[in-house]
């Protein structure tokens, strides 16, 4: 079947090949950011703050959603009004975003950075460190368990988090002790339809110790309430901040009404 996301990793395995011909890992492991010390996102989900604000231009489900918008003053407005961490995405055919971004937004921040993106490699988790991110998402649509096993031990070796997203109870099986964060995305990845109610369906069948991010399709404080009061230590949310002129503005009214 010839679904965005088997397009989406189908163009994924050609942009991994020219970048690592372009940038090995050696001269990867040379620039500053891969010797930083990271900062914890799990461990600011434990506390107070509750949302992961997102940087995404478009979407395949959306199309545009706010291609004008300018990284560092809409990370650092997220980072003030008070973001636990911040997603970038780093995905330009499909999502618009590109390292360029993270760049920027890793220029400003001294909060958790999260790269948002489809990786299928461990060429991607050298690059990530390479580029200054705290945490990793490995998606389990697109990844075996042994995989994610092997991508998030090699994250955390370098001393990043990882974030695994999951979207169906089958996928549970991909968790394992050494993930950091559980995102349950209410969007199926094939089809991109929404439903909000797979993120509270889900949740009771992680382990406790499990940090809880629920993704996608919440668009309302009542939504984000609703999540939050069954378990979840906090929602990732970017569309519903992007599609406003302000997005750091979005945030700092939506983030004022929890």
């Amino acid at each position: 079947m010839n679904t965005i996301l088997n397009q989406i990793i189908e163009n994924k395995e050609k942009e991994v090949a020219i970048a690592q011909r372009m940038e090995p890992v050696q001269r990867l492991q040379e620039k500053p950011l891969y010797h930083r010390q990271g900062h914890s996102l799990s461990d600011r989900l434990r506390g107070s703050a509750s949302i992961i604000a997102e940087f995404k231009r478009k979407s395949p489900s959306k199309g545009e959603i706010n291609v004008n918008a300018k990284v560092q003053p809409t990370v650092q407005e997220y980072a003030g009004y008070g973001a636990a961490g911040i997603s970038v995405l780093t995905d330009e055919k499909f999502f618009g975003g590109d390292l360029y971004d993270f760049s920027q937004a890793r220029e400003v921040l001294a909060i958790p950075l999260l790269r948002k993106d489809f990786i299928i490699s461990e060429y991607q988790i050298h690059q990530s460190k390479a580029y200054g991110a705290d945490v990793i998402l490995l998606i389990a649509a697109c990844l075996s368990p042994l995989q994610v096993q092997q991508l998030s031990g090699l994250a955390k070796s370098l001393g990043m988090e990882t974030l695994l997203e999951l979207h169906t109870q089958e996928e549970l099986g991909h968790y394992n002790p050494g993930i950091d964060l559980v995102g349950i995305n209410n969007r199926d990845l094939h089809s991109f339809s929404v439903d909000l109610s797979r993120s509270a369906s889900l949740a009771s069948k992680l382990p406790p110790e499990a940090v809880r991010v629920a993704e996608s399709g919440i668009h309302s404080v009542e939504d984000c309430l609703f999540l939050l009061q069954r378990g979840f230590n906090g929602v990732l949310m970017g569309e519903y901040f992007m599609k406003h002129e302000k997005p750091g503005l979005a945030f700092k009214n939506f983030n004022e009404s929890l």
